[in-house]
């Protein structure tokens, strides 16, 4: 597996080796011993997967707050998706900023994204599939979002205001400023 670090302590990309032949290839996509070895001792509890049928449909930005925090390693099963992740970890020196990646069923590359950030994605063409393992279960009560076009992110999303397709739950999420203090 290859990992790369992102420049925002905690993200990496982790891209498996695809071993091929005239019949296709296969891909070891998770194993916990190199996994761990690169982001430490992590347990995934939930395996989650998500279709979204429209290009240009934007899921978040979510998190989940204390003491229900999630880490996610995300990965598209098939299609293509813009992938962010937000640091609002108030004492990072990265608070605010987000790292961007393409993620697809062709370049089989996974984020790893640590408690701490929000998370969302647009999807770059129709019939996106996404799976993600979760480090603790879903939470409602803990559950939080950031808006996702918010201009003090400065996310350059590939996708125009007006021609995404959102939840209404998606539309309503507050701006980092009215966010407050979520992650110490």
């Amino acid at each position: 597996m290859d990992v790369e670090r992102l420049d925002i302590d905690g993200l990496l990309v982790m891209t498996p080796k695809r071993v091929g032949d005239d019949r296709g290839w296969f891909s070891e996509v998770f194993r916990a011993d190199l996994f761990r070895a690169a982001a430490g001792d992590i347990d995934f509890v939930q395996h989650n997967q998500s279709l979204s049928r429209p290009a240009g449909t934007v899921r978040g930005l979510h998190f989940q707050v204390p003491p229900r925090v999630q880490g996610k390693l995300v990965r598209c099963l098939r299609g293509r998706i813009f992938d962010v992740a937000v640091d609002l970890r108030q004492s990072s020196p990265s608070f605010g900023r987000h790292a961007a990646v393409e993620l697809s069923a062709e370049n089989g590359r996974q984020l790893w994204i640590p408690s701490g950030f929000a998370h969302g994605f647009a999807t770059l063409e129709a019939d996106c599939e996404i799976g993600y393992l979760v480090t603790d279960y879903y939470s409602p009560a803990q559950d939080r979002g950031l808006a996702w076009n918010d201009p003090a992110l400065a996310i350059a999303w590939p996708v125009e205001v007006a021609t995404a397709t959102l939840s209404d739950k998606d539309r309503r999420l507050p701006l980092l400023a009215d966010l407050g203090d979520v992650f110490e």
